[in-house]
């Protein structure tokens, strides 16, 4: 029984396709492998919100709605009320905003507030979550947001009770976890303080190999994040 515990909890493995975007094939390949959550980096211009991890290449980026929010729609209405013919798969769609969030947020709402069958787990437990990342604006000014966005959290934030109802889950880069000889320790501690306000953990650049994403999967971080989606999917599907 221990057995097939735990090898559904490894093929059950949360995985967050970092930057999406750069993938051979964005979105199609993250649903595919089922991840949990889906990057991408955003900024607004003058064409719109479009894609892209610097704001040089912003120029012939492309938009946002091109990218993913058109073909999600397109795909809840293939599929009658949800992403693929997976019954209970309801992935994330986090938005890194690079800069400029008083703008993006907005934007972003008339992009999306007319698909509330899509983006709203309110009217849909299925619909895609919306989770803003980067530039979040001030957490004060999250609950005026329509309840269908959510926000990645930080560890050393403090939030009201109406604000941490917002956050999807915490976020932290690895590197403030390895310093010298005691890593495990404060990744098991920071786990535990995420973990105590009822929020998944994600930790972000660390080595993106099969022994850190098994060291990970080990102490019990909740996300795994992963350039490499296909290789992290087959990975916990086959131990």
């Amino acid at each position: 029984m221990l057995l097939i515990t735990l090898a559904a909890k490894l093929a059950a493995q949360r995985i967050h396709s970092h930057n999406d975007y750069q993938q051979g094939r964005p979105l199609t390949n993250a649903l595919k492998q089922k991840v949990f959550s889906i990057e991408a980096d955003v900024f607004i211009t003058s064409r719109g919100l479009v894609v892209a991890h610097d704001k040089k290449d912003t120029a012939t980026a492309p938009l946002l709605q091109a990218l993913y929010l058109q073909p999600i729609i397109t795909l809840f209405t293939k599929h009658l009320g949800r992403i693929s013919r997976s019954k209970n798969y309801a992935p994330v769609l986090m938005i890194d905003i690079k800069d400029n969030s008083e703008a993006v947020i907005p934007a972003l709402v008339v992009l999306t507030a007319s698909h509330t069958t899509v983006f709203d787990r309110n009217s849909n437990p299925l619909a895609v979550q919306l989770v803003l990342s980067g530039d979040r604006g001030a957490i004060n000014k999250w609950p005026s947001y329509p309840s269908y966005i959510f926000f990645d959290g930080r560890p050393d934030e403090v939030y009201s009770g109406t604000a941490l109802s917002r956050v999807a889950f915490i976020s932290d880069v690895y590197k403030n976890y390895v310093s010298g000889d005691d890593s495990t320790h404060r990744i098991e501690a920071l786990m535990n303080k995420v973990h105590g306000m009822q929020k998944l953990l994600r930790l972000w650049g660390h080595p993106d190999t099969a022994a850190e994403w098994k060291r990970l999967f080990e102490l019990g971080v909740d996300i795994v994040n992963t350039d490499r989606v296909k290789e992290c999917r087959d990975y916990f599907s086959t131990r």
